[in-house]
């Protein structure tokens, strides 16, 4: 069998059951032992409006959602529509008989199947038509049946034997139809991949499986689409290792609760997106001033405001690095993958205990709810590190000025080492203090930890030429896509190669300035329409990058980075 590489795209009205018909085909396909790559987006309504599950599915590894879409499946004349331009030239329609006639003048293969009525007339309900659909793909694309029933049978196990039955009559209507009345013009089959023993997870539970080997014990949060998913998935998790959850009365007191624990002793955390992380900025600032590990992720949405709480967007940074008043110091991460967002979390949690800060670790939508095969996360492999604690040895100084900035600290039942904590400036012992010199070795002292922060090893990762006339830096969900063009640069004899930076806030200064000093010109690609990553290395470093930015909800594809690296390229080949 040839090597797969195949975009499928479902696409439909929200409320079809479009959304969980593309998530059990990328659950299935992953089964198989195929890798895979998924983008899902819908309205923000509960009903109505179009809603698209995007699957690559791969042999190899797969770092981008692809350029086009190979598979359309249109559930209707709107999903038919609106997908039909992103489709290949020659690429393949699935869609709904009774609702789409494609055009005389397309130029590929299409598969009409009367969706509607099978539904109708051999299960019975219009509700099962994504299952109908489901059937009828699994049955052209050659996905093993027994997979996907069995699949399906665990999805909706809870509903009961009733419900269990209609889904399996909507497969079988689908698969037989196809098997009955459609012929294979295609060539393409999924079957059975190499990829054993992987998992399939979302960027929402990496972070949340991430937290939970990081010793996490402690999550207050308030639900806010696109985190609520971590929080939902702890609720779960988090009381079975001991640890406890609270659904606060909003992001502020969710903060202040991790705030709270975190003096207590407990790895804390809490999770939500911009318009959350906007409220907390001021205990933020009382974390960076008390010097309390706390851990944000920002599952980042599009905004401002309520923006399109379901979309793209990498438009938090600003808010993560600067958002405080005075300054507070503290830590921002990107997380870039699925397997990523596990690692990164766990190294959230080691970061805000070490430096006894707060630590945000950026994350958005499109990586939130993006679903991929990995291997199993090394949860027994983690080693969570700790404070340093005081131990009793005369007067308790909790913020004792140390060559590192970093003081031992102290938790409430500890003999002799009580203390105060408070968001006012303070001397050693934690007392208000506003004279001017214990003013300014206070500020110095929480700056140092951040000088030492950004010479942490392993914050940059490093693809392409080893002789680069252009380069290419990015953060956050971007890393894969911007990598997969970067290979396509290099095929066709461009010299560029790619940093992505991992710690954004303190910057790894030493990494980046090697990497420019290599390359002629650089090129910042970003989910944002003003260039927030590309505005802070300007400032850092005084270059002028090349910006490629986005603000339409949706992510790069790899041929929109590839098509500004052949524009911006300082000397042609």
């Amino acid at each position: 069998m040839q090597p797969i590489d195949l975009v499928f795209r479902f696409g439909g009205e929200s409320g079809e059951g479009v959304i969980s018909c593309g998530e059990i085909f990328a659950q299935a396909a992953a089964r198989a032992g195929r890798e895979i790559y998924t983008v899902r987006t819908f309205p923000a309504e509960i009903r109505g409006g179009h809603a698209v599950y995007q699957v690559r599915v791969g042999d190899d590894l797969l770092l981008s959602q692809g350029d086009r879409v190979d598979v359309l499946v249109a559930f209707n004349g709107e999903g038919y529509e609106k997908g039909l331009p992103d489709l290949r030239p020659g690429g393949i329609l699935v869609c709904d008989g009774d609702q789409v006639t494609p055009d005389p003048s397309f130029d590929g293969t299409a598969y009409p199947i009367p969706f509607t009525t099978l539904a109708r007339d051999q299960v019975g309900s219009l509700r099962a038509k994504n299952m109908v659909v489901l059937g009828a793909v699994a049955e052209l694309f050659d996905l093993p049946r027994e997979v996907l029933f069995s699949l399906v049978a665990q999805r909706f196990a809870r509903k009961g034997e009733e419900a269990q039955e209609a889904n399996r009559r909507a497969l079988e209507a689908g698969a037989a139809y196809v098997r009955d009345h459609v012929t294979k013009q295609d060539p393409y089959r999924i079957g059975t991949g190499p990829h054993t023993g992987r998992v399939v997870l979302s960027g929402n539970e990496a972070v949340a499986l991430g937290a939970l080997a990081a010793g996490l014990t402690f999550f207050a949060g308030y639900p806010i689409t696109p985190a609520s998913d971590i929080m939902e998935n702890l609720v779960r998790w988090l009381p079975q290792v001991g640890g406890r959850l609270v659904q606060a009365e909003d992001e502020i007191a969710a903060l202040a609760m991790v705030l709270g624990a975190s003096f207590g002793g407990a790895r804390a955390m809490t999770a939500t997106s911009g318009p959350g992380l906007s409220l907390m900025v001021e205990l933020l600032g009382l974390a960076s001033a008390a010097e309390l590990p706390a851990v944000v992720v920002d599952v980042q949405r599009a905004g401002p405001s309520t923006g399109m709480p379901t979309k793209e967007e990498q438009g938090d940074l600003n808010l993560a690095v600067w958002g405080a008043h005075g300054e507070g110091p503290r830590i921002v991460l990107g997380a870039t993958s699925v397997a990523d967002a596990f690692q990164t979390t766990v190294q959230a949690f080691d970061l805000a205990e070490r430096y006894q800060c707060p630590v945000i670790v950026l994350s958005d939508q499109f990586l939130g709810f993006r679903k991929a095969s990995v291997a199993p996360p090394p949860v027994d492999e983690i080693r969570p590190s700790y404070r340093i604690l005081a131990r009793r040895n005369g007067a308790y100084r909790r913020f004792q000025l140390t060559e590192s900035g970093i003081s031992p600290a102290a938790v409430p039942g500890m003999v002799g080492l009580q203390h105060v904590i408070t968001g006012l400036e303070h001397d050693e012992f934690g007392r208000p203090a506003y004279d001017p010199a214990r003013r300014t070795q206070m500020m110095a002292k929480r700056a140092r930890k951040m000088a030492l922060a950004a010479q942490e090893p392993g914050m940059t990762r490093r693809w392409g030429h080893p002789e680069p006339v252009l380069g290419v830096l990015g953060w956050g969900s971007q890393e894969g896509v911007i990598r997969e063009a970067v290979a396509r640069a290099n095929r066709e004899g461009y010299r560029v190669a790619a940093l992505h930076t991992r710690m954004l806030w303190p910057l790894p200064h030493g990494e980046i300035r090697a990497f420019l000093r290599q390359v002629k010109a650089v090129l910042v690609p970003e989910v944002n329409f003003s260039g927030q990553f590309a505005n802070l290395l300007r400032t850092q470093f005084t270059i002028e990058p090349h910006r490629l930015t986005k603000s339409d909800g949706l992510p790069f594809r790899p041929v929109d980075i590839y098509e500004k690296i052949k524009e911006v390229y300082p000397d042609g080949r």
